[in-house]
């Protein structure tokens, strides 16, 4: 039995898993070298490597990701038990054009001034690699997973019950 996950290229399936998972934990490098996370919203995966978000030109994850770009982002959806990890690069920048494209009115909430808002930063997160954990919830599918580990005396492997796999972007 193999422990090792499948390796591939195909992005497309791990942009999949997050389509609908709208929040994820964002995790840099703190100024004295510990880790930090805290939730991003996430606009619309466009089918790039790349995962944008808007935030503000003063938070302290703009200048943490300008003195260390590697980041890394988490998303689960325990309702459905997929989770995802994905590592790669950020970089800050203000485009007004972009920020029109990506503009939603819910935005409002931390951005009063709207669109327009000077202090609206674009964080765009480069997907270097990636990996996902996607188990069926149905219980019919854990309970053959169960029988058969009970009738071979060997725990099931990740094809049996669940989907894992590891992305690199290339």
């Amino acid at each position: 039995m193999s422990t090792q996950p499948n390796v591939t290229n195909d992005l497309s399936t791990l942009l999949d898993k997050i389509k609908d998972v709208r929040i994820a934990m964002l995790t840099t490098q703190d100024q004295d070298g510990s880790l930090r996370s805290r939730p991003m919203f996430t606009q619309k995966p466009d089918g790039s490597s790349a995962l944008v978000f808007l935030t503000d030109k003063d938070s302290a994850k703009v200048y943490e990701v300008k003195k260390d770009s590697h980041v890394n982002l988490s998303y689960a959806k325990p309702d459905d038990n997929v989770y995802v990890s994905v590592s790669g690069r950020a970089n800050a920048y203000r485009n007004q054009a972009e920020i029109d494209k990506l503009w939603s009115e819910p935005m409002r909430a931390w951005f009063p001034k709207g669109k327009d808002d000077e202090s609206i930063y674009i964080l765009k997160v480069e997907i270097e690699k990636g990996e996902y954990w996607d188990t069926p919830s149905s219980l019919l599918t854990q309970a053959v997973a169960y029988v058969k580990a009970l009738a071979t005396g060997e725990r099931s492997t990740s094809d049996d019950v669940n989907e894992h796999a590891k992305v690199e972007v290339k």
